[in-house]
């Protein structure tokens, strides 16, 4: 949730325009990228994952979206987190698109996606994932939202449906981030809410991450920093060299995301098969067993401190997550 790439040595790549049609990423990006840490099953350099395009289209606003897409076969939507972006992604699309053909899509304001001063709501991302998906001309699909990802896809469930869903997953999203004044503790607990306003966690956007950060802090940006995980070390590495992120665009849609309550949405609305993962060092394990509760026959992942289980499980150790998803998908 909280990422902000500041250093990109290709900063006119995300304030332009998205490339007009699919190319390989290493054509659309200018450069090759050798990974820092030779990891076992991952490629050692962008060229090496040959089949990596970017393709971009245009929303029924007029906003140019950027999205990454690698493989053949039953299509499979990533939609990121707040800030984050398809080059984060480029180990599990790595691994992934060995079996499916999977999308990430990089949110209005973020990736290489347009930067635009309108359109900074939930409502506004899920109808973009909505366009997108018929863009691509997908009948069904399965999709898979981590962090701010996750309340997309609940936005896209609460407006259009499950008609164009088979599976979902959701990975470690609070179902309310700001609580109600009213609300008991249980009910605070159950929805994740960290804060009675959205004024601190705002604020909190300001402050620099730990440079040196503890490896048993559990604080969300200290998990951030660390660069425990080689291959995580690599994405953060390759996301940081090809976006430029621009801190003012992304606050746009911050404060309507922390005051989005989804309790609803979770109880009466998700029909489809549903994992949900979330790990140990996650302070948003008691939100996760609730929704796994309420949604009938939803599966609960909670990876280990061992096993990176924290807000960037996904990324730190995409060869289990990887795993773990395509035997759920493929169930």
């Amino acid at each position: 949730m909280f990422r902000i790439s500041l250093i990109g040595l290709l900063a006119s790549l995300a304030l332009a325009a998205a490339p007009a049609g699919a190319e390989p990423a290493t054509a659309v990006l200018g450069k090759d990228f050798s990974f820092p840490n030779q990891v076992a099953g991952l490629p050692a350099k962008l060229s090496d994952f040959r089949d990596l395009q970017i393709n971009s289209f245009t929303t029924s606003d007029g906003v140019k979206l950027a999205y990454w897409e690698a493989g053949k076969g039953r299509p499979l939507v990533f939609v990121p987190g707040w800030s984050a972006n398809g080059a984060e992604y480029v180990n599990l699309l790595y691994i992934l698109s060995k079996s499916y053909h999977v999308y990430v899509l990089d949110p209005r304001n973020q990736g290489l996606s347009q930067r635009v001063e309108y359109g900074a709501r939930i409502a506004r991302f899920s109808t973009d994932l909505k366009e997108f998906s018929d863009h691509l001309g997908l009948e069904t699909a399965d999709y898979c939202g981590w962090s701010m990802g996750a309340s997309v896809i609940w936005g896209y469930i609460d407006l259009f449906g499950t008609k164009g869903v088979r599976k979902l997953c959701f990975v470690d999203e609070p179902i309310s981030i700001v609580a109600h004044a009213d609300w008991s503790e249980t009910t605070r607990r159950d929805a994740g809410a960290i804060a009675p306003s959205p004024e601190p966690l705002i604020a909190a956007l300001n402050q620099a991450p730990p440079a040196h950060p503890s490896a048993d802090d559990p604080n969300l940006l200290s998990r951030l920093m660390l660069r425990d995980s080689p291959a995580f070390a690599n994405s953060e590495a390759f996301a940081n060299a090809v976006i430029s992120n621009d801190p003012k665009a992304l606050k746009r849609v911050m404060y309507d995301h922390l005051t989005n309550d989804w309790r609803d949405v979770v109880v009466h609305k998700i029909d489809r098969p549903t994992a949900i993962f979330t790990g140990e060092w996650s302070a948003n394990v008691p939100s996760q067993r609730w929704a796994q509760s309420v949604i009938p026959k939803a599966e609960l992942h909670v990876y280990s401190k061992a096993e990176q289980g924290d807000h960037f499980l996904m990324f730190k150790n995409p060869q289990k997550f990887a795993a773990d998803l395509q035997a759920f998908l493929d169930r």
